[in-house]
């Protein structure tokens, strides 16, 4: 078979699982992640004064988190990297979420992690426009995972925690091991991994996923 017959195959394949019955109640949504912040209100007031409150630039998929117009410049011991966007709301704690190559420009060794998860993750310096913050923990990559609301959850049949493998269709496609499920009352369907996992598979904003 030449290449080209191979390649004809399986744009084939993928049209015939898009098109099978069910096969759409199977997919899910895919948000694309880069690097950004989540500040907690007392650094926020350090990078941006007293009593800042963030100002949203636009709504994300996940009901109640935005994107913010604020920015920061991220530090570490080799290099720096500036206008790395906030997303809001504030949490308790900061957190920054990096991709692996900035690991590498930053000089940090930062873990593949799910949000909120802390404990042994390296600090950097964080820069704003009234002031530094030099965290000591909270920088991380973070591990890819699904959003579920609990009827999602039941839909699929899977619960919190449980980990999944995915099938990503397409030219670039492939299987993605290792997906974490969060379900949450809150959350909305969707499986978020980074621009790098996402430029290694073909992955867009239109993109969709199924459990395998």
């Amino acid at each position: 078979m030449s290449q080209c017959d191979e390649l004809l195959a399986l744009l084939m394949e993928a049209v015939k699982q898009q098109a099978a019955p069910g096969g759409e109640e199977k997919q899910i949504p895919v948000g694309v992640s880069n690097r950004h912040v989540h500040l907690s209100q007392s650094d926020l007031d350090r990078l941006f004064g007293p009593g800042h409150t963030l100002e949203k630039m636009k709504d994300l998929s996940q009901p109640g988190q935005y994107a913010c117009k604020e920015t920061v410049t991220v530090c570490g011991p080799k290099g720096v990297i500036e206008k790395v966007r906030i997303l809001g709301p504030v949490r308790s704690q900061t957190q920054v979420e990096i991709l692996a190559a900035d690991c590498f420009k930053l000089g940090v060794k930062a873990p593949i992690r799910l949000s909120g998860d802390l404990d042994g993750t390296p600090g950097v310096t964080l820069v704003g426009p009234k002031g530094s913050v030099q965290t000591e923990k909270g920088v991380m990559i973070a591990q890819r995972h699904i959003h579920m609301h609990p009827k999602d959850a039941e839909k699929f049949g899977v619960h919190d925690c449980q980990w999944v493998d995915l099938q990503v269709d397409g030219l670039r496609g492939g299987v993605l091991k290792n997906t974490v499920i969060r379900v949450t009352g809150e959350s909305a369907l969707e499986c978020h991994v980074d621009t790098e996992e996402a430029n290694a598979l073909g992955l867009g904003s239109a993109s969709s996923v199924r459990i395998v």
